[in-house]
C-alpha cells in the first residue's frame, strides 16, 4: 500500500498525523512524494550500480554527493552513517553490495565541519544516564579527520568478506568550497 494511501494521511487535506492543522514534516515529505510519484516513470533500471562504485559518506546534510560527485541516477550505491566511518554494518553492506552487486569501487568520504569531531565515547555514558541502557555502538568519533579516513580505508582492505579491496580511495569533503582532499593511505 502506497504510503500516501494511509489513513491517518489524506493528500492535500492540511490535516496532519499528529490530528493538528499543522502538517508534520513527515507529511510535507509524503505530500512531496505525491507529486513525484505522478510524474514518475521507471526508468527501467536494476539494483546494480552503472558504474560499480560504493559510495561511503557521513549523512550530514550539506553533502549531496551525486552533485559533488557528478553521478547521476543508478550511477553508484550510496551508503551513510554519521562520519562516514567503516563500521560492520558498512562492511555488511559494502560486502553486500560488491558480492551480490557487482560493485568493484570503494570511495571513503568524510568531510570538514563534521559532529563527531565534537563528541566523544561519553556521549554513550550520557545516553545511559538518561535511558538507563548504554547503547551497544560505539560512538566512532574522531579528532583528526584525515587519520579517521586512514583508518577506514584500513578496514576496507582488511576486511576479508570484502573480494574487491584494491580500488579503495578516501577524501575529505569541504564543506565551504565543495572540493576533496584526496588522502594518501600512507602517511
Amino acid at each position: 500500500m502506497p504510503i500516501s494511501a494511509s489513513p491517518s494521511h489524506t493528500p492535500g487535506s492540511g490535516q496532519g498525523r499528529t490530528g493538528t492543522s499543522e502538517p508534520t514534516v513527515t507529511d510535507r515529505l509524503v505530500e512531496a512524494n505525491d507529486r513525484y510519484a505522478a510524474a514518475f516513470t521507471d526508468p527501467g533500471m536494476d539494483a546494480r550500480p552503472v558504474l560499480k562504485v560504493a559510495v561511503v559518506a557521513c549523512m550530514d546534510a550539506r553533502l549531496d554527493l551525486h552533485a559533488a560527485l557528478g553521478l547521476e541516477l543508478g550511477d553508484c550505491h550510496t551508503i551513510r552513517n554519521a562520519g562516514g566511518v567503516v563500521t560492520d554494518d558498512i562492511i555488511r553492506s559494502l560486502t553486500i553490495s560488491q558480492r551480490a552487486l557487482g560493485t568493484r569501487s570503494v570511495v571513503l568520504i568524510h568531510h570538514t565541519g563534521c559532529g563527531l569531531l565534537d563528541l566523544t565515547e561519553d556521549f554513550r555514558h550520557e545516553i545511559e544516564a538518561e535511558v538507563g541502557q548504554r547503547p551497544a555502538w560505539a560512538v566512532e568519533a574522531f579528532k583528526d579527520l584525515d587519520q579517521d579516513v586512514r583508518q577506514s580505508m584500513q578496514r576496507v582492505r582488511t576486511s576479508p568478506f570484502l573480494p574487491h579491496r584494491d580500488d579503495v580511495r578516501g577524501f575529505v569533503f569541504d564543506v565551504t568550497t565543495g572540493l576533496l582532499r584526496e588522502i594518501d593511505p600512507s602517511s
